[in-house]
This record gives C-alpha cells, sequence and structure tokens, in this order.
C-alpha cells in the first residue's frame, strides 16, 4: 500500500515537472514557473506567509483551514486568470490583503474559524487571480498552478512556524512582524 502511494507521488511529480530541462538557460515553464512565482513579489510573499502566521495565532482547525481555503480558492482565482477573464482591482486587492493581515496578526484579531478562512478566501481571489494572469505564454495551465500552490503551501508552512517560534517566545515579537506587515501593506497601497 505505501509503496503504491509512493509510485504515484513520483509519477505526478515527475508528470508536473517533466518540461523544466533544456538546452540552454533562461527559460522557466510549467511547474517550476508556478513554484518561482510567489517568491518573487513582497506582496505575495507577506501575504502567504502571513495566513500562516494568522492561522496560528487563531490556533485549533484554523491551523490547517485557513492555508487549505486560501490554497483552494487561490487555483480556482488563478484558472480565472489564466482564462483571461478580466477582474477589477487586483492590484489593490492584493496590496489591501497585506495592509489586512498586518492589522490581524499586530492585534492578534481572534475569530471563528470559518469566518476567518472566509476572509482569507477574498484574499486568495486576489492572489490566485494575478498568478493565473502573470503565466508565462509557454506554460501548461495545470502544471503552473500546481507549482503556485505548492509554493504557497511551503509560505503558509513557513508562517505556521514562524508564528509558532514567535508565540512561544512572546507576543509582542507577533505584534512586531505585524505592524512591518502594516507598513508594507500602507506602502503598497500608496503607491498603486
Amino acid at each position: 500500500m505505501q509503496s503504491n502511494f509512493i509510485r504515484w507521488c513520483i509519477t505526478l511529480t515527475a508528470m508536473a515537472f517533466s518540461s523544466m530541462a533544456y538546452a540552454h538557460p533562461g527559460h522557466i515553464n510549467n511547474a517550476m514557473a508556478g513554484l518561482v512565482h510567489p517568491f518573487l513579489g513582497i506582496d505575495h510573499l507577506l501575504a502567504m506567509v502571513a495566513v500562516g502566521i494568522w492561522a496560528t495565532q487563531l490556533g485549533g482547525r484554523a491551523r490547517w483551514l485557513l492555508p487549505a481555503s486560501f490554497i483552494a480558492i487561490m487555483g480556482l482565482a488563478g484558472s480565472i486568470g489564466i482564462a483571461g477573464v478580466a477582474l477589477p482591482m487586483i492590484e489593490s486587492g492584493i496590496a489591501t490583503s497585506v495592509l489586512l493581515l498586518g492589522l490581524l496578526i499586530a492585534f492578534s484579531v481572534k475569530m471563528n474559524p470559518v469566518l476567518g478562512a472566509c476572509l482569507i478566501g477574498l484574499f486568495a481571489v486576489f492572489h490566485g487571480y494575478a498568478h493565473g494572469v502573470e503565466m508565462p505564454a509557454l506554460s501548461t495551465p495545470w502544471q503552473y498552478g500546481v507549482g503556485f500552490m505548492l509554493a504557497t503551501g511551503v509560505l503558509h508552512g513557513t508562517g505556521l512556524l514562524l508564528g509558532s517560534g514567535l508565540h512561544q517566545q512572546r507576543a509582542l515579537w507577533l505584534r512586531a512582524v505585524g505592524a512591518l506587515m502594516i507598513a508594507s501593506g500602507a506602502w503598497m497601497v500608496a503607491t498603486i
């Protein structure tokens, strides 16, 4: 049973990354392009780590519900972006999400996990759509989507670990991280 699971994981990974080998540098397509994309923008990076931090602050089932909601809704919104459907105010939504996530962390806002997941889902629409719209022309949509969803999971996991570590140290550190995100989000909103 376990060996079948491992074989399926290897097969799916090989399929997702099958077009990464090229004869010369400069081509990043498919899953690798999706993996790299969330790490290239400070807005995406901050928001996705913040989701994990806030999920840790909420605790309980929020630790898995918030990241899972973000990834699922981001994937759907990414497919809308890939399809070329126009949505308004995407950059404003992304910048505002960083600002609001910073506020949620800095003030340690407690919320029902389901309501928190709905709020996080709203943020995921903006981030997912942006990922979809920015897909490289030569990428296969499902491979690119798998890549950016995996990268998002890694960033959420980083936020969960960071939030857990900072929570054990002192709440003051979490407030400082939230304040930095507020400042970053405010700067992003001001520059739009």
